[in-house]
């Protein structure tokens, strides 16, 4: 078996990279068998010099691996046909941006398996940045927070050495009594709790939260049953929300009456209803002046996420009325940090989680003749064909 970890190619620079020099180390004594090489990168938060260090071959070819892992999305040109590969594709919710992708994956013959589409045997997701994601999103939402009303200034968080740094800024603060929703309880939604129990904001209940006014800043964690209702009306289930999505609708109105701070962390299915809508936004009693749409789900669950921003430029400014953006210092504007690339602020830290979860759901399966069907559930294609679990991207292939 012949591993390869590639370079990152995409426009953006990305610092991350999904096996830390150590973990390599750690992947080289537990399966003594393999071959692993590191194409060479100067933009990787760790060094060539790093990887060699601890015995890792370093190369600008690595064209004879078989298998090769990759954080996001490999350049067409850059694919080799015939191998297998693992990265963010951004492809299984149809976005129409990365459809010559997947067309190309299936043109050069390559077995492709999403980071996102490796799942246990109830479907929930092993690996991610998620938790990564949610604690850059938390101190960003402060941070805009502070600089639209001008009460403080926090540095951005790629220019700190890491979470706990973020934390330590955050607890100097002065915060007036806002009221903080944070939507999502999987990886993301807990790193943002993480964040906020960090420096001691009072989390609440739904109830109270919702009537209840408070002396010091508060946050509630909800989950899709807090936010969503059937339309019928029934009071149902989990369950029956993730298998009818397309019978309920928001009722995200009655947290944005009393918010000042949202945070997403929630995962958005393309059935499900939008959340936080037009016409929530424009509504008098809206009280939300910032944003922090770590989902970055543009058109979609969040309407004023009208376009991802950047590491360099993480803010922008949306009016309500007229459904545009504007500067963020417009005084009718609600600030939206949507960068859709978080984690990249933490690229060291979140290395180094993502491998040890690569390390322990998903290298094992190469080993054990994938026993738990791990590699079988994430694959989605296979011999120039999209495998049975993702035919339902066949129109989308196509283009139609």
């Amino acid at each position: 078996m012949k591993f390869g970890i590639i370079k990152e190619r995409k426009a953006t620079p990305d610092r991350r990279v999904v096996f830390s020099p150590d973990e390599l180390a750690r992947l080289k004594q537990l399966h003594q068998g393999i071959s692993v090489k590191v194409e060479s990168s100067d933009i990787r938060a760790f060094t060539d010099e790093e990887y060699r260090n601890m015995g890792i071959d370093v190369t600008n070819d690595v064209s004879d691996c078989e298998v090769f892992f990759g954080v996001k999305e490999v350049p067409i040109e850059n694919l080799i046909p015939n191998k297998s590969y693992f990265f963010f594709s951004h492809t299984v919710k149809k976005q129409p941006h990365n459809r010559k992708l997947l067309q190309a994956l299936l043109e050069k013959n390559i077995d492709f398996y999403d980071h996102e589409t490796i799942v246990n045997e109830h479907n929930i997701r092993l690996i991610g940045f998620g938790k990564y994601a949610g604690f850059v999103g938390a101190y960003n939402s402060f941070r805009a927070f502070g600089l639209k009303f001008e009460l403080f200034k926090l540095p951005k968080a790629g220019m700190l050495s890491g979470k706990e740094d973020m934390i330590t800024h955050l607890k100097r603060l002065v915060l007036p009594p806002i009221k903080i929703v944070n939507t999502g309880t999987g990886k993301v939604g807990s790193g943002v709790k993480e964040i906020l129990d960090a420096i001691k904001i009072k989390e609440v209940s739904v109830e109270n939260y919702l009537i209840k006014n408070y002396s010091q800043p508060v946050y509630t964690q909800i989950d899709v049953l807090d936010y969503n209702i059937r339309k019928d009306e029934q009071v149902l289930d989990f369950k029956d929300f993730f298998q009818n999505p397309q019978e309920y609708i928001s009722n995200f109105e009655r947290f944005t009456k009393v918010s000042d701070l949202y945070i997403t962390g929630h995962f958005h299915s393309n059935e499900a209803p939008n959340i936080l809508t037009r016409e929530m936004l424009k509504a008098k009693d809206c009280k939300i002046k910032v944003v922090a749409d770590i989902s970055c789900d543009v058109d979609n669950s969040i309407a004023c996420t009208l376009r991802p921003s950047t590491i360099d430029e993480p803010l922008y400014g949306y009016l309500p009325i007229e459904n545009k953006e504007v500067d963020v210092f417009h005084p009718a504007a609600i600030v939206v940090m949507a960068v859709d690339n978080l984690p990249c602020e933490l690229p060291i830290e979140s290395s180094e989680g993502f491998g040890e979860m690569f390390m322990e759901h998903v290298i094992p399966a190469f080993f054990n003749g994938d026993k738990d069907g791990i590699l079988q559930r994430a694959k989605m294609t296979e011999n120039g064909k999209l495998t049975p679990r993702f035919s339902y991207l066949e129109d989308y292939v196509e283009g139609k």
